[in-house]
């Protein structure tokens, strides 16, 4: 069954007016558009269903979320049911289940961080924007959320922009990116792409689609590089990796297979009898009934 929108439109695009339904259908030129491109996620492994993360990062760059149709859409293109799709998707924090803002901040308030004052900018920006965590300003340009470690504790305190780095930042240089932000100003990110782009242009990067940014402006800045520097000044170089001594400390055994080969969990058939029983055929059944027409 395929749903479409009910009632008035949204006030802004990163929400719905309550009572509004979820459209679950893509228009013909958008699915044909999306059904090439994950097509072409799907060549890139040796079975389909190896392509749902990336298919998920598609669709979101498409709705600004993964969505009811999104979650459709790629249950009916690997041949998964709805409910495997979700299952994945609620999983890894990167996928919205609700819309989001064209960018999302998020404030490192892991120990480093936040030692240093990542909690000091958290406050300052929740109160300056008026939202809490996963929560989006009205004019739907700046979606909050405090993260736990952005592996990047030699700049902390750290914010992200759509995943780009703002090192070493101040509640007040925090609030200077954000009104950046919300003013349609250009930001540079501290180090990589040399520009922050929108999260659904983000998305599509995740999903695969390279943009063309990926050289630009600094890959790692001089805390990251100093530990290599100075093993190269003081002569210092990791010991012999001697395989058998190795084995001998841990206990471990040779013969284990290599990813890929028999055996192995890569090995594992695309189907089982549990897959093809009559009870998981018929349950398979009952979830494409219930997906876009």
């Amino acid at each position: 069954m395929s749903v479409e929108h009910a009632g008035a439109a949204a006030p802004h695009d990163h929400g719905r007016t309550p009572g509004e339904r979820h459209a679950t259908g893509y228009d013909e030129q958008t699915r044909a558009r999306l059904t090439a491109d994950a097509q072409e996620i799907i060549a890139r492994y040796p079975q389909a269903r190896s392509a749902l993360l990336p298919m998920l990062h598609l669709v979101q760059s498409e709705d600004g979320y993964v969505s009811p149709r999104g979650i459709a859409f790629c249950a009916a293109t690997l041949g998964l049911s709805t409910a495997e799709v979700s299952a994945v998707a609620t999983f890894y924090t990167q996928y919205k289940r609700h819309p989001n803002g064209t960018y999302t901040v998020g404030v490192c308030t892991n120990t480093l961080c936040a030692v240093m004052g990542g909690d000091a900018i958290w406050e300052e920006l929740s109160e300056h924007l008026g939202i809490g965590h996963d929560e989006t300003t009205d004019d739907g340009a700046i979606t909050l959320e405090r993260i736990e470690c952005n592996a990047a504790c030699d700049y902390a305190p750290v914010v992200m922009v759509n995943w780009e780095f703002f090192d070493n930042q101040t509640p007040a240089s925090a609030v200077e990116v954000v009104d950046k932000l919300v003013e349609g100003a250009p930001v540079a990110p501290t180090r990589g792409a040399s520009s922050v782009c929108t999260f659904k242009e983000m998305s599509r990067v995740l999903a695969g689609f390279p943009d063309g940014r990926a050289d630009e402006g600094v890959g790692a800045g001089e805390p990251t590089l100093r530990g290599t520097l100075l093993a190269k000044e003081r002569g210092w170089t990791a010991p012999p990796f001697d395989a058998d001594e190795r084995s001998a400390a841990t206990g471990a055994t040779h013969g284990e297979p290599d990813a890929g080969e028999a055996q192995s969990s890569a090995d594992r058939p695309e189907t089982t009898p549990a897959d093809v029983s009559p009870a998981g055929e018929q349950r398979k059944q009952k979830s494409d009934d219930a997906k876009e027409s």
